[in-house]
């Protein structure tokens, strides 16, 4: 299961907070070794560039079997079908294998009950139903980051995840992968190597632009009044959503209307690791602070005083009272540069040690423990991102309580936490 439900949200939060995830342990246990009945079912929501990424790597693994494949593009379902009967035919020996359906709408997938969990690796503001719905179908989840468009949903998705007991991977692969740089840089911090840390840069893209693409003919074979979904009305632009099979990350990751830009799209790696190293995987700013102008240079502060600003070099830098390290995908380096060369002692504070994303969201679903990522990790990433969106929207201070999650005196910041769904989507 995604959390303990003996624990209640305080003491998840505390043990969180102090990096208890690090007693978490995986069970050996040899995937070559899986029959049949121990494999776990997957469906697929999603099989767009990233989804197709996933979609491969999960269906080589002994121990898991795709049975289904969803997307709004014909083109894409086909492939991705035909992508999953070609590898098991090939893994058997044979020269065909029917046992992977395809489907337009998720909900008929999620109907499905063989399928034991979903991987979702849809456009933003097409995480947030599929994961409470999923949930509520009792099937584990794992979903791409940003976890969610908006801070409701994300609050919606944790808790519909906690009541249904569903083990919950958020997307967020440098906390495995990436040979580790980022786990190391967070355990130097967290043992004090640089001092006390008073700032955090992350230096990643900007907020999220209201689109305003120009209308285009939909594409024979795409459903595109699905693709909106929850998302308000408009017209069709390949810019959003590619023709066919695409081998590229589409730019709705740039609108607010479906994502929170790029601020949000490799913010929620290096945000994360940011409130990974400061101990804050649990709690998140209490303030906002955006430039009068300009699309960088925002600045969040803790309850402890540590300010943190969006801009600097590519990465997370933190920097403390005796020294700075800076992490990124292809370095890790240190001022001074024996920070990062001596090894921690045996008694050092460690945190949750994985180095395979998805295996070890599986693992978890089958030992029913707590995969590195969470949901409630995912979502309080998230959550800076969107913070620091609507500060560069409002271009005014906030204040914000990471409890409540709601603004401080702010009846105009609080309407952009939960806007409204474009009919006839619900909750219900």
């Amino acid at each position: 299961m995604s959390l303990d439900t003996r624990l209640n949200r305080r003491t998840f939060f505390r043990t969180l907070a102090v990096g208890g995830l690090a007693a978490v342990t995986l069970p050996a246990r040899s995937a070559n070794a899986a029959g049949p009945n121990d494999r776990l079912t997957l469906g697929f929501i999603g099989v767009g560039t990233m989804g197709r990424g996933h979609l491969g790597s999960f269906a080589g693994m002994p121990d898991v079997q795709v049975l289904a494949v969803c997307d709004i593009v014909a083109e894409r379902r086909d492939s991705a079908k035909q992508t999953v009967e070609r590898r098991y035919a090939d893994q058997r020996g044979k020269d065909r294998y029917k046992g992977c359906e395809s489907y337009t709408d998720f909900r008929q997938l999620l109907d499905r009950k063989d399928i034991d969990a979903v991987v979702i690796a849809t456009p933003d503001h097409w995480h947030a139903l599929p994961c409470v719905l999923a949930a509520r179908a009792g099937k584990h989840i794992y979903c791409e980051k940003p976890l969610t468009r908006t801070i409701a949903e994300g609050r919606r998705a944790v808790e519909t995840a906690a009541k249904h007991n569903v083990t919950f991977q958020t997307g967020s692969q440098q906390r495995s992968e990436f040979g580790g740089k980022f786990r190391q840089a967070v355990e130097l911090v967290l043992n004090g190597r640089i001092g006390r840390v008073h700032t955090v840069r992350v230096g990643v893209g900007g907020p999220a632009k209201a689109c305003d693409l120009p209308e285009q003919p939909v594409p024979e074979g795409t459903d595109w009044d699905l693709w909106l979904g929850p998302a308000p009305q408009r017209a069709y632009n390949e810019e959003l959503c590619p023709k066919g099979i695409h081998r590229h990350f589409p730019n709705w990751r740039d609108y607010k209307e479906y994502a929170n830009g790029r601020l949000a799209d490799m913010g929620a790696h290096h945000f994360d690791v940011a409130q990974w190293g400061l101990g804050m995987d649990a709690g998140g700013p209490v303030r906002i602070e955006p430039p009068e102008r300009g699309n960088s240079g925002l600045k969040f502060v803790y309850a402890n005083g540590v300010q943190m600003f969006h801009g600097g070099p590519s990465g997370t830098t933190f920097e403390g009272s005796d020294g700075t390290i800076h992490v990124d995908r292809d370095i890790i380096e240190s001022k001074p540069a024996e920070i990062v060369k001596e090894p921690l002692g045996d008694r050092a504070v460690r945190v949750y040690h994985a180095t395979n994303h998805r295996r070890n969201w599986v693992e978890c679903v089958k030992a029913k423990k707590q995969p590195i990522c969470p949901a409630e990790v995912g979502h309080r990433s998230a959550t800076v991102c969107l913070l620091g969106n609507i500060g560069y929207w409002l271009r005014r201070p906030l204040g914000w309580d990471p409890t409540a999650e709601r603004f401080l005196h702010d009846a105009e910041a609080n309407a952009l936490l939960d806007p409204p769904m474009r009919s006839p989507w619900t909750w219900a």
